[in-house]
């Protein structure tokens, strides 16, 4: 081949890529190639390092023909699952298969997910719209003449309503997050962010036998935020604390900065909201956040929750360049910390 070695033309190729020769054997790889299946590539058997017949009978479909193949395998490097399209394309008669990988774990996984949100919101309004369905069947029949039996579907009609008002409207804020489409952030003293919250569910915890305790800092605790979405993160994980963990009958909530909050590795403040219930098993932490998720569905769905309250919160706190750090042991209660960076 005139021109550039394959090592230096293959090299160039911004994607994993191989350069089949005839036999199914590697004659270079880059090294975008190497970092997905392995080291000391040129010279081995295609079939020694991808092990699927699809893409062997793909490449040698090219070699022999010389017309571009498409193919997909499935691979795994020992810590996720991960699948790859193969294009076998022609470098010319003699000079062999130009094979390049394109890694399409994260589209798929982008797929499934937006098919598992259409399910889950359809499901979540299906429910609601069926008990209404159902009761106006009723009202039209055999309650038709029961002012008792109507005040008491017209109840169970009005709390369906606001069920589905509050899934739309979480819906919406969790658009309006993920698209980061924020107000204009603006300095606001944390401490006063919170109190709020505080303020604003103080009766409601009352009432349910939860008393809250708040700790702050003496002095301001300022950063640049969109208040009213932190708004939203403070009430869901205050009233998530006061309504899952009120087996233990409090709620402490303490605010204090650090000079290197990990992940952030900086200067931030920590809010961290504990409630001292039943505590959440180790397998459902890395999922609490997913939408939709519930550890208990009839028990959330009793509660009025949407299932996606955590998610907002997570990509709330994420939009202000921090994290959301969870923590529980089962028996003892679980602690909810937004790390946000401060001014």
């Amino acid at each position: 081949m005139d021109g550039p070695s394959p090592n230096a033309f293959i090299e160039a190729v911004p994607l994993p890529a191989l350069i089949i020769e005839q036999g199914l054997r590697i004659k270079a790889a880059n090294h975008l190639a190497s970092e997905v299946l392995g080291s000391a590539l040129a010279g081995r058997l295609l079939a020694t390092v991808i092990r699927a017949p699809d893409v062997l009978d793909a490449t040698e479909a090219a070699l022999r023909d010389e017309t571009p193949q498409e193919s997909e395998f499935d691979f795994s490097d020992g810590r996720r699952p991960r699948t790859f399209s193969a294009t076998s394309r022609s470098l010319g008669a003699g000079f062999g298969i130009l094979l390049v990988l394109r890694d399409k774990t994260e589209a798929l996984e982008i797929g499934r997910l937006r098919t598992d949100f259409v399910a889950n919101v359809s499901h979540e309004l299906r429910t609601p719209l069926t008990a209404m369905s159902g009761i106006v069947e009723t009202l039209k029949g055999a309650a038709g003449d029961d002012p008792a039996a109507q005040a008491r579907f017209l109840d169970i009609i009005g709390e369906e309503v606001a069920r589905m008002n509050r899934l739309v409207s979480d819906l919406l804020s969790l658009a309006r997050v993920e698209s980061g489409d924020l107000a204009e952030r603006a300095p606001a003293d944390i401490r006063k962010l919170v109190s709020q919250s505080v303020e604003l569910l103080t009766e409601k915890a009352e009432n349910m036998g939860v008393s809250i305790s708040l700790s702050v800092p003496e002095a301001p605790v300022m950063a640049l935020v969109d208040q009213d979405l932190l708004h939203h993160v403070f009430n869901n994980l205050i009233e998530n604390a006061v309504k899952y963990g009120r087996s233990g009958g409090k709620v402490d909530i303490l605010i204090e900065e650090t000079d290197d909050a990990r992940p952030l590795k900086g200067r931030a403040v920590a809010i961290s909201v504990r409630d001292y219930g039943e505590g959440i098993e180790p397998r459902h932490l890395p999922r609490l956040t997913e939408r939709f998720y519930r550890i208990d569905r009839h028990r959330s769905r009793g509660m009025g929750g949407t299932g996606l309250g955590l998610a907002i919160v997570k990509h709330a706190i994420e939009r202000h360049r921090g994290r959301l750090v969870v923590e529980s042991t089962l028996g003892k209660g679980s602690t909810f910390t937004a790390l946000l960076p401060v001014s």
